[in-house]
């Protein structure tokens, strides 16, 4: 699928891994849609690169269907999504004094990066399904999942189990939607410099990046960006999980 001229939806695209995204997509062609809740980020991100700014809830029905229609008036039919909008608590299964893990932390988290996720994707989809297609392929969906997916730490039940959900149905919504002549990729990043790691001390920055086996040090957004535009642009990548993550394998802490 080519970018230039194409409509894209980039979700958390006001800040971290789906700004970059967004800005990279923008400087290569394609007609941006951002959708975040950060309004005020989100539109002046949005104004930078030349995008449509929409405030959508990932894990509401309505304001998906809602942004989509936004974007798709504006931009016409997306034929990119990348999903980056999520949320990662730090919360012990059992905590001190041997609290148990509150529930409704664990299901907003679920409910933001799986949920929302699929939220996504289904309604996207749908209203792909009905396009022309473009050199044998109507569009392409890149997710967000983490190394947490895989190597997760201590803290990150409700993280690694969202972000394991997003890896476990990447396949099947790929063969759900190779009739469609849709591609589903994941991209599982490693210890990304986002505007949360931008605001520790940069001691604890570099003991992050220390972990990394090479290159030796955090990983840039951009880099992240620069994967999803290679898959954006190659027909044989569909159903896969990318580890981008300077082969890092997460301690326990």
């Amino acid at each position: 699928m080519r970018i230039d001229g194409m409509a894209a939806v980039v979700t958390g695209g006001a800040s971290g891994l789906g700004n970059a995204t967004a800005k990279a997509l923008a400087e290569a062609g394609a007609k941006v849609t951002i959708f975040d809740l950060n309004e005020g980020a989100g539109k002046a991100k949005a104004a930078e690169i030349g995008a449509r700014f929409v405030s959508v809830n990932v894990s509401d029905d309505v304001s998906v269907a809602a942004g989509l229609a936004a974007s798709q008036e504006a931009h016409g039919v997306a034929r990119i999504l990348v999903n980056c909008a999520g949320v990662a608590p730090a919360v012990k299964t059992v905590g001190k004094d041997n609290v148990p893990h509150p529930l409704d932390i664990f299901a907003k988290t679920i409910g933001v990066n799986l949920i929302g996720t699929f939220n996504l994707i289904s309604k996207f989809a749908a209203l792909l399904a009905a396009a022309d297609e473009i050199e044998g392929e109507r569009g392409v969906i890149v997710n967000t999942a983490s190394v947490a997916a895989f190597d997760g730490q201590i803290g990150q039940a409700a993280y690694s189990a969202s972000k394991g959900g997003v890896v476990g149905m990447t396949l099947p919504i790929a063969r759900d939607l190779a009739q469609h002549k849709i591609r589903v990729m994941t991209v599982a990043p490693g210890i990304f410099l986002t505007p949360m790691l931008e605001s520790f001390p940069q001691n604890v920055q570099d003991a992050l990046g220390a972990q990394v086996p090479h290159p030796n040090r955090l990983g840039k957004p951009a880099e992240y960006a620069q994967l999803v535009q290679s898959i954006i642009l190659n027909p044989m990548l569909n159903g896969e999980v990318i580890r981008l993550d300077g082969a890092i394998r997460m301690a326990p802490r």
